[in-house]
């Protein structure tokens, strides 16, 4: 059955399985007013429509001859492209035994057969709303890695400096016991924090000697320019990525700027920024100088406890010093 014309028609894509005509009929009554539809008698059909159009969702019935619908869903979930579809089986099955096994082939949810029609758009609208949500977070955090990556361009920063020093903070902040979501959102957050840089001339960020006071006020602006490239916004990575943007340059005393935070007024985000930022960077080689041994490195951090640095973050970040060591490793310059 074709789709209708996506110009003309913006619901949500829905895939129907089931073998029984009759069932298939009772969906449509209950879904087509809100929905397209597509329709599948066997899971071979199933399967092709999937790749072919790319449905929001699929219902699929249970007990079909051929391919079962288990089958079908763990070939679903096998595929790459089509994983991210939720399965929503529709079975007379009430046995929790069978729930077990259609949950472990990869299904979100059940409804069972008779199929009850305020259930069914309940169970349909949450699993669509869950999906919207994925969707628009990998939107957002797309835009974040971007705008990240357009900030290493205008810089003398590797790529791989960023990674190695994004992905530290994401130790650290899983460490400090954030929620993987909380870690992610740090870890995507850190690879923007230089990306006020994007404002800055030329003739100051890529000077090859040392800068004049006019310039350093010219560089040090880079953060508020950063706050004001990412802006305000009710998404919470781009809420950390504008902090770590305006904060990683604050210093425990008091004496970074902008705006000369001290201690923990500075977002925490912002202190594990730092710290990973600057020890990745002495460690790393540049065209105006050679990497620091990582045991000068931590020697800094240390003697820099207090000062430049929260000092119960130096303490976690040389406990987890293996780890960040096993970064570089990874992704070598």
């Amino acid at each position: 059955m074709n789709w209708a014309d996506p110009h003309q028609d913006r619901r949500p894509k829905l895939l129907l399985v089931d073998d029984e005509p009759a069932n298939l009929q009772v969906l449509r009554q209950i879904l087509q007013a809100h929905y397209r539809l597509a329709f599948a008698r066997d899971g071979f059909k199933a399967l092709e429509l999937a790749a072919q159009e790319r449905p929001q969702l699929i219902l699929l019935d249970v007990m079909m001859p051929g391919l079962t619908g288990l089958e079908v869903c763990a070939r679903l979930k096998a595929d790459p492209a089509l994983r991210g579809i939720p399965v929503l089986f529709v079975t007379a099955l009430s046995d929790p035994a069978h729930e077990a096994e259609g949950f472990a082939a990869g299904a979100v949810d059940y409804l069972t057969k008779p199929v009850s029609p305020p259930i069914v758009l309940a169970r349909v609208r949450t699993h669509l709303s869950l999906v919207a949500s994925s969707e628009l977070r990998a939107s957002r955090l797309a835009i974040v890695q971007c705008l990240g990556r357009a900030g290493e361009y205008r810089d003398n920063e590797t790529g791989r400096h960023v990674m190695r020093m994004s992905h530290s903070a994401q130790l650290m902040g899983k460490a400090l016991g954030m929620t993987d979501d909380e870690a992610d959102d740090l870890l995507n957050a850190a690879a923007m924090h230089d990306v006020g840089k994007i404002g800055i001339p030329d003739a100051v960020l890529l000077k090859p000697g040392p800068l004049d006071p006019a310039e350093w006020d010219h560089m040090r602006r880079h953060a508020e320019i950063g706050a004001e490239i990412i802006g305000e916004h009710e998404a919470l990575v781009l809420q950390m990525a504008r902090r770590v943007a305006l904060h990683h340059h604050e210093k425990w005393d008091g004496s970074g700027y902008p705006q000369g935070l001290a201690g923990a007024a500075i977002p925490l985000e912002a202190r594990i920024v730092a710290l990973c930022d600057v020890f990745d960077a002495l460690t790393s080689a540049r065209p105006y100088k050679a990497a620091w041994p990582v045991e000068k490195a931590t020697a800094l951090l240390q003697a820099e406890a207090g000062k430049h640095f929260d000092p119960e973050l130096v303490t976690l970040f040389l406990e987890l010093l293996p780890s960040v060591l096993a970064l570089r490793e990874r992704w070598p310059d």
